[in-house]
């Protein structure tokens, strides 16, 4: 699957909340770390969309992925849940 394929996906789950998610590799004491971070949250898949496109596109340095996520649910329990992976390679 290509990205784009797996950002339509978390866009149109049918959980009702959208999380983006910001990945990225950063400096810190001299030492290169990955970041992963919530970014934006909304039920509006339209304005989802819009800042999926907002940020990508403003920050092109930076990995942003969308997930349909279900209210009141813990997450740890399935099978897969919003993160994105910082490999070692990532941060050399």
């Amino acid at each position: 699957m290509e990205y784009q394929d797996y950002v339509q996906m978390g866009l149109n789950g049918d959980a009702p909340l959208k999380l983006i998610l910001c990945g990225n590799v950063e400096e810190a004491n001299g030492d290169k770390v990955g970041v992963v971070s919530v970014v934006f949250a909304t039920n509006d898949k339209v304005l989802a969309e819009q800042k999926m496109q907002e940020l990508a596109e403003g920050n092109p340095e930076k990995y942003y992925m969308v997930y349909s996520v279900p209210l009141d649910t813990d997450l740890t329990n399935s099978s897969h849940y919003p993160s994105i992976e910082i490999t070692k390679e990532d941060l050399q």
